[in-house]
């Protein structure tokens, strides 16, 4: 996972399609979901740590 567009396919994966108007909003609810799925066993520790440095940068680029 190398990218924005990475982070949407694998959410896309387990029917969860995230867009708000606003990108913060997005990227919050993004990182919500993928705290849940990490939480739920669904998702590996390094695909969680992975996306979520993705978001985070994405985040800090637009500030």
């Amino acid at each position: 996972m190398q990218s924005f567009y990475d982070v949407q396919q694998l959410l896309k994966q387990y029917g969860i399609i995230i867009y708000f108007k606003d990108e913060h909003d997005t990227l919050e609810m993004m990182n919500q979901e993928l705290k849940s799925l990490h939480e739920a066993h669904i998702i590996t520790n390094e695909q969680f740590i992975q996306a979520r440095l993705i978001l985070n940068q994405r985040k800090m680029g637009k500030l």
